[in-house]
């Protein structure tokens, strides 16, 4: 698998290999994080099993991926499109990084964030919280490829683990997962756990709690 796996090391974000645009592969047996380990809204006290990526550990990977798109990316202006509602807290934090590093270079480069809708485009890069089978992203890209643009990026802080053998894989994503049902960091269960700031795995309590 391309990445670098966790399931043997003790921290998911001890060493990676340097891969650009490759993300952290967490493995199937692994146990994540106890939640007595962490601070979360006391509201979601028993509808979680574990924390299976702390936000820390986000943040970090997310200012990687911003490297490794401005490596990629170079001094192209760039129009930022959100995939809403998940992807806004990402989209958000990995544009800051973007700028951050835009600044500290030597030519100022043009962002611009904009939300799903077709029209004329030059440098598009899609922003996701979540990629599954990637049915509704090929879908988009599609669409967004009409419109002609010059080049198109695909960034997703989340892969999963689909039975898919030629599953869709995005140019850029944070963590490569297991089939499992994560919510967190603003990915959301019927609106829910938006504003849990680590990834976590729901259990069927929390399921049925907030099933609509």
């Amino acid at each position: 698998m391309a990445g670098q796996s966790i399931g043997e090391a003790p921290n998911p974000a001890e060493a990676p290999r340097r891969s650009r645009g490759r993300g952290v592969v967490i493995s199937d047996d692994w146990p994540g994080y106890s939640l007595d380990l962490f601070t979360y809204p006391q509201h979601y006290y028993g509808d979680l099993d574990y924390v299976l990526i702390p936000h820390g550990i986000i943040v970090d990977r997310i200012e990687r991926l911003a490297k490794d798109i401005m490596q990629d990316v170079g001094y192209n202006d760039i129009v930022v499109l959100c995939v809403l509602k998940g992807g806004y807290k990402f989209c958000a934090d990995l544009v800051e990084h973007i700028k951050n590093l835009s600044r500290n270079s030597e030519r100022f480069i043009s962002m611009k964030v904009d939300f799903v809708r077709l029209k004329s485009y030059r440098n598009v890069l899609i922003v996701e919280d979540i990629i599954g089978t990637g049915r509704t992203m090929r879908a988009l890209l599609n669409n967004i490829e009409k419109c002609e643009p010059r080049m198109v990026k695909v960034a997703s802080l989340l892969l999963k683990r689909t039975s898919q053998p030629d599953g869709y894989k995005p140019d850029y994503y944070g963590f490569e997962i297991p089939n499992l049902f994560v919510v967190g960091y603003a990915l959301d269960y019927n609106e829910y756990f938006r504003d849990l700031n680590h990834i976590c795995v729901i259990n069927n309590h929390g399921k049925a709690k907030y099933r609509v």
